[in-house]
């Protein structure tokens, strides 16, 4: 997907992405990765196998909803599940926008990959915590004595000019949903 991207760019920049979220080959492949993961089902009440039964259907409305932008992610059902001695909270989206979210994911992945340096390995598909680790073995083995650590926090990983250039002002306004949206108990 990458390499089609890249030949539609000039100067660098997407002008706008949302069409190819919104193509129903890209809702399937995020709806077979959303099936195959299952999953509980969101404040919706929608399972993965009610889904599954109209799944034509169900990513025709997204497509539609996402292409004339009316599609509006739902709250996310809060749970708590066991962690340690306490419980922890969990937050679980509705079927539809794990579909969503996943095709988004396969849309932009690709791009942002492109642009990661190798040693960044924080979510990142196929990289760990552990070959990080590894990594700093080799360099404490290297003879190496000090470790930087620095983050950048940005709302969901995205930060505003980020989302504009990517996605456009309307998309923006979607992919900011995602990141903002309130979570029901």
């Amino acid at each position: 997907m990458l390499a089609a991207l890249q030949n539609g760019v000039r100067g660098g920049k997407w002008h706008s992405l949302i069409d190819k979220v919104f193509r129903l080959d890209t809702l399937a492949l995020g709806w077979a990765q959303v099936e195959k993961n299952a999953g509980a089902a969101g404040v919706d009440r929608m399972s993965v196998k009610r889904f599954a039964l109209a799944q034509d259907r169900y990513l025709a409305e997204l497509a539609q909803a996402l292409q004339d932008g009316s599609y509006r992610p739902q709250p996310v059902r809060r749970v708590y599940i066991p962690k340690g001695k306490g419980r922890r909270p969990l937050g679980i989206p509705a079927v539809k926008d794990r579909v969503v979210q996943a095709a988004l994911k396969l849309v932009i992945e690709p791009i942002f990959e492109n642009e990661f340096e190798p040693r960044s390995y924080g979510f990142r598909p196929g990289l760990g915590c552990k070959d990080a680790l590894r990594e700093v073995d080799q360099h404490v083995k290297a003879g190496y004595c000090w470790v930087v650590d620095a983050d950048l926090l940005f709302r969901c990983g995205l930060n505003e000019s980020w989302r504009r250039e990517i996605f456009g002002m309307r998309q923006g306004r979607m992919s900011r949903a995602f990141c903002t949206r309130d979570s029901l108990p």
